[in-house]
């Protein structure tokens, strides 16, 4: 309890605001999951890593057991956060990205983080983790850490929370309702993003009127789609204003960087939308499921970059956040965010949804063949402005580890 009051605090602090919360202790922790565990087909766990200066804390609860708690003297603050930034550099370096990959850091992170509650992990078959992690820890691409054999992301569905008692804990399963598309392929101040139209028209079908159900599980899902001039921030506020959404996507640029959250914002058309003034827009009543940011990028190491990133959810007030630590080139993010939303349309969850795009991703089944993008529901032509990175897979990490579901995984 400690330790969540702490971690509470931290984000409170960094936004400058009270967050309502629970007070659920390890028990009622381990009773919640139970509980999630019996209604619905998933076995999730809760999994803090907390760097200290002298130690790794390390606590772990599953459906209906007592914590189990593991500190590792031998880690040192210095020396595990020595490993992140390795590890990220590796992940991201351009340079690498047709090498391949180097799992030593990813396999020594994963033998400090994951090793010490393996054992419970596979004799609980646990399928689902939400990981509370603290300083120097909260942009870890945690999907892929790797155990010498797979990445994390292949064993298990994973998200990022700012702490259980921060979060709505309880399962509802996603409401395969509609979405809000609005995103600018042009900037007068940024660099283009040329492939948003064609992320934007593939994710959303104007003329569908129903909910996704087993009938209509080919094409985008319903709702409405704003480009360039119409996405503005008085659009968006319009459009919650008159209209239910379940899932809002921005495909525009969102930067996380140090400092105060005024510092960090979503890029619209005519303006920013600075990580302070978020918690203004009425993403919905109730809250929207899930907001999507396509084109992220975070200032990786810093504290208050680590904080806005984790507590984005807890800010805007909606369930779930799907956004990116790097930004990752147009072309991948069109075909992460193209996978991502055929998986979703049949996930029982939200982090199901993206681990299965994951996977598909490291096995090279999404991929750009012959100016095509292919991906589960068939092929996508490309315009020629985008025909230049020739056949491609996105199975490097670089393409698919740095998004990260952030909040509730349900």
């Amino acid at each position: 309890m400690k330790m969540e009051e702490r971690l509470k605090k931290e984000f409170e602090g960094y936004f400058d605001r009270d967050f309502y919360k629970t007070s659920k202790n390890g028990d009622d922790i381990a009773q919640k999951l139970l509980e999630i565990s019996k209604k619905n087909n998933i076995k999730p766990a809760v999994f803090w890593a907390i760097p200290e200066p002298e130690y790794l804390h390390l606590v772990f609860i599953s459906p209906g057991k007592k914590p189990l708690v593991q500190d590792l003297d031998l880690i040192k603050y210095e020396t595990l956060i020595q490993a992140v930034k390795l590890f990220q550099n590796e992940i991201t370096n351009p340079q690498l990205l047709f090498a391949d990959f180097d799992l030593s850091q990813a396999q020594q992170l994963y033998q400090w983080i994951i090793k010490p509650f393996e054992a419970n992990l596979e004799a609980e078959k646990i399928d689902t983790i939400l990981f509370c992690l603290g300083k120097g820890l909260r942009t870890l691409p945690i999907a892929a850490l790797h155990d010498g054999e797979q990445f994390l992301v292949e064993k298990y569905s994973l998200a990022i929370i700012p702490a259980f008692n921060l979060i709505d804990s309880n399962y509802t399963p996603i409401e395969k309702g509609r979405i809000l598309a609005m995103g600018a392929s042009e900037f007068q101040t940024q660099t283009p993003l040329p492939a948003v139209p064609i992320e934007l028209s593939t994710i959303v079908n104007k003329n569908l009127t129903e909910n996704i159900s087993p009938k209509n599980l080919s094409g985008g899902w319903p709702g409405e789609l704003f480009l360039n001039q119409e996405f503005t921030l008085e659009n968006l506020k319009n459009q919650l204003y008159s209209q239910s959404f379940n899932i809002i996507h921005l495909a525009t640029h969102a930067e996380f960087r140090p400092g105060k959250p005024e510092n960090s914002y979503i890029q619209f058309w005519d303006t920013k939308l600075h990580l302070d003034k978020v918690k203004e827009i009425s993403w919905n009543t109730p809250p929207a499921e899930l907001l999507v940011l396509s084109a992220c990028k975070t200032a990786v190491g810093d504290r208050d970059v680590e904080l806005g990133f984790a507590g984005l959810a807890l800010q805007a007030g909606v369930q779930s956040v799907l956004a990116s630590l790097w930004y990752v080139n147009d072309i991948g993010t069109l075909a992460l965010m193209s996978e991502f939303y055929e998986q979703l349309k049949t996930a029982p969850t939200k982090a199901e949804a993206i681990r299965k795009t994951q996977i598909k991703m490291i096995q090279g089944d999404v991929l750009l063949r012959n100016e095509r993008l292919k991906f589960s529901r068939g092929e996508i032509s490309l315009p020629e402005s985008l025909q230049v990175l020739g056949e491609t897979n996105f199975s490097h990490p670089f393409y698919w580890s740095g998004f990260t579901l952030v909040s509730s995984p349900w």
